[in-house]
């Protein structure tokens, strides 16, 4: 299930079927894989229970949100935290996925791939330098310098730098959205179409 988070001003705020506004609205750049973002809120907690399991519970339970939805391919949204009163809780969850961030970025290895056949190349950080290597599938020249590198990545688990980074954004996306005093709105994708 794919999450889509956003906050507008509370008066802003329309039911559904109708649309949120698309002006004064604040967003989270996610990666798009939804995976990334499952697995970031996973094992955070929000007001004594999993983040995951709250916003499923929004979304699924018993009572389906009625506020307007954030755009096409998303069904209505709900709310996941109104300041003031969440203001506390929302403040502890983007700190907690901050520090949840840190302590499982791992090693972190420069990346590059092949002109030629797109084979991958890693090389821890504190080892990078400016290089030119052969390339073990295809023998083509591939150019190890630092500005041209295609990121950073964790060694261990790449797709654990896409988790980090929704982490982080999801944090900051928190903190401004309560510092505006906007509701945190949530919506999934729409599955009737």
């Amino acid at each position: 299930m794919g999450f889509r988070f956003v906050a507008i001003p509370g008066h802003r705020v329309v039911a559904h079927p109708q649309a949120l506004p698309s002006d004064e609205r604040l967003e989270p750049e996610l990666p798009p894989m939804q995976e990334a973002v499952e697995r970031a809120l996973a094992s955070a907690e929000f007001r004594d229970v999993k983040a995951k399991d709250r916003l499923r519970a929004l979304l699924q339970g018993d009572r389906p949100p009625n506020l307007g939805s954030p755009g096409s391919g998303f069904g209505p949204c709900a709310v996941f935290a109104q300041p003031p009163q969440d203001l506390p809780a929302l403040l502890r969850l983007a700190d907690e996925l901050d520090s949840m961030a840190r302590r499982e970025a791992g090693e972190r290895a420069l990346v590059w791939k092949c002109g030629e056949c797109n084979a991958r190349y890693a090389v821890p950080v504190a080892l990078v330098r400016p290089v030119s290597i052969r390339c073990e599938r295809c023998g083509h020249g591939v150019e190890l310098n630092p500005n041209r590198s295609l990121g950073e990545e964790s060694l261990i688990d790449p797709f654990l730098g896409a988790v980090n980074g929704a982490r982080h954004e999801l944090a900051s996306f928190f903190r401004e959205a309560m510092a505006r005093g906007w509701p945190v709105l949530v919506a999934t994708e729409d599955t009737s179409a």
